[in-house]
């Protein structure tokens, strides 16, 4: 007898609305992962990007996910909102990585809109990261107190 674990409703909700992607080798996973952090908000003259989206591994499957749907995960952070900025973005960083070859998205129309403008996010190249400070609001994995 197994037993599998049942995501609740509102969990559910969330990671369904998620892109969900596939890894072509085992490797990808932190491979995707780096390329992440450096993919973002910029704050020039403080040379800080700010990481817009994460890869998350969930009952078998792998997502990528803007980390204001994480928090929506929590459940902790009442005041989050997601918006069709925040979608955009995620959905753009998801498909530049599929032109990249970085990943295959398991259903390429969950992110054909909206999409955003390249110049409303920073794509720091390797070997720039570090002249940069890399800052990801949100760690996956990382216990948080209550708010």
């Amino acid at each position: 007898m197994t037993s599998e674990y049942i995501l609740p409703p509102h969990i559910a909700q969330i990671i369904h609305n998620c892109i969900e992607i596939r890894l072509k080798t085992p490797g990808d996973f932190l491979k995707i992962k780096e390329t992440l952090t450096r993919i973002g908000i910029a704050a020039h003259k403080d040379r800080k990007l700010f990481q817009s989206c994460h890869i998350l591994h969930k009952q078998g499957h792998y997502y990528l996910v803007h980390f204001k749907e994480l928090f929506l995960l929590d459940g902790k952070r009442q005041q989050t909102v997601f918006d069709d900025t925040d979608k955009a973005r995620r959905n753009t960083i998801a498909n530049l990585l599929s032109e990249w070859g970085l990943l295959e998205l398991v259903d390429p129309a969950r992110s054909a809109v909206p999409v955003a403008a390249l110049n409303l996010m920073t794509i720091l190249p390797f070997r720039d990261k570090g002249e940069w400070e890399l800052v990801a609001k949100y760690e996956i994995g990382k216990r948080r107190s209550a708010e």
